[in-house]
């Protein structure tokens, strides 16, 4: 299909970013994005759904599509999440591998062979956090890649990078450059595929998580039950947007937790919230947020798509109330 008023020389390449939980996928595409768009703690999965983030370089459309952390787990909330970290590499012409060189490396590539479940095209495999591991440029990758391309023989190259200091990325992206294919691009200027509410509901998740430390966070979800964009009646702009959240928690005594002391903690969850997302929205943000108790609502079918992760190959069936 011809789409008009495009650069002759545009080229695009959808590249799937896979890897355990907390191995980097997320600082990766924030770093490329140059923003903090995708949340980002110290906590294992917590990406839970899959989505495109994009960025332009020179004449190359790159759309980046972060993933969960793939994990060996029988618990139906982590079935579905790792679905989405399979469904990822859909339509991808490039894969990227994430691997911590603070762990055990082949260890990494073993365990998401075994997790992936799937047959993958071309794949290069990066080695993140080399600023955390003394004298990194010394490891012997080459010999490590070459034991793990028997593991894995999708893969075809390797990169040592680090998103703290910004180590060997621009190195990364001029080889997901030059794998580009010409052709047109699709996002015009869009940043994600993802709508503004669904970051909303991340952010609010993200300072839950970060706040409330190891008290609760893997029973911890974020839904909205109203987002509602103010405009000007003037100039018909947007203004203002009013969001009322619901962060669910499995039992009463967690609902405590989440509320603090006078209601301390979830002001500070808000107001930490509140300002990513004005950030991300352009415009002021009046943000409510309430705390529901919905027992094991991470086995809820219904919460769970409403979440935005529907049915795995291997979910189970449980209907309830929320």
């Amino acid at each position: 299909m011809l789409i008009e008023h495009q650069h002759p020389d545009n080229k695009s390449i959808m590249v799937a970013i896979l890897g355990a939980p907390n191995v980097g996928k997320s600082s990766l595409v924030n770093y490329l994005l140059g923003m903090n768009l995708t949340v980002v703690t110290s906590k294992p999965q917590t990406t839970r759904n899959k989505y495109h983030c994009v960025l332009t370089i020179d004449h190359t459309e790159v759309v980046l599509v972060d993933t969960p952390g793939l994990h060996k787990s029988s618990q139906e909330l982590n079935k579905r999440i790792n679905q989405q970290a399979r469904e990822g590499i859909d339509g991808a012409d490039l894969n990227l591998l994430l691997i911590d060189l603070t762990k055990d490396v082949l260890e990494q590539f073993r365990d998401f062979k075994e997790n992936i479940q799937r047959d993958l095209g071309p794949t290069i495999a990066v080695f993140t956090k080399s600023d955390r591991v003394e004298n990194a440029r010394e490891l012997p990758l080459t010999m490590v890649y070459e034991s793990a391309k028997q593991i894995l023989p999708c893969l075809d190259s390797f990169f040592m990078i680090s998103t703290k200091s910004g180590d060997n990325v621009h190195l990364l992206t001029g080889e997901i450059c030059d794998r580009a294919q010409p052709g047109p691009h699709f996002y015009n200027g869009e940043v994600s595929n993802k709508p503004e509410r669904f970051f909303a509901t991340e952010y609010i998740r993200e300072q839950a998580f970060s706040l409330l430390k190891d008290e609760l966070p893997y029973e911890l979800a974020v839904v909205i039950d109203e987002y509602k964009d103010v405009k000007d009646n003037d100039k018909k702009v947007r203004t203002a947007a009013h969001i009322s959240a619901s962060i669910l928690v499995n039992r009463p005594s967690q609902r405590a937790i989440v509320v603090g002391s006078k209601g301390t903690m979830i002001k500070e969850i808000g107001t930490r919230a509140r300002k990513k997302i004005e950030a991300m929205s352009d415009c002021d943000v009046h943000l409510n947020l309430h705390v529901k108790v919905s027992p094991k609502w991470f086995k809820n079918n219904f919460v769970l798509e409403e979440l935005g992760l529907p049915r795995s190959h291997d979910s189970a069936r449980v209907w309830k109330k929320k």
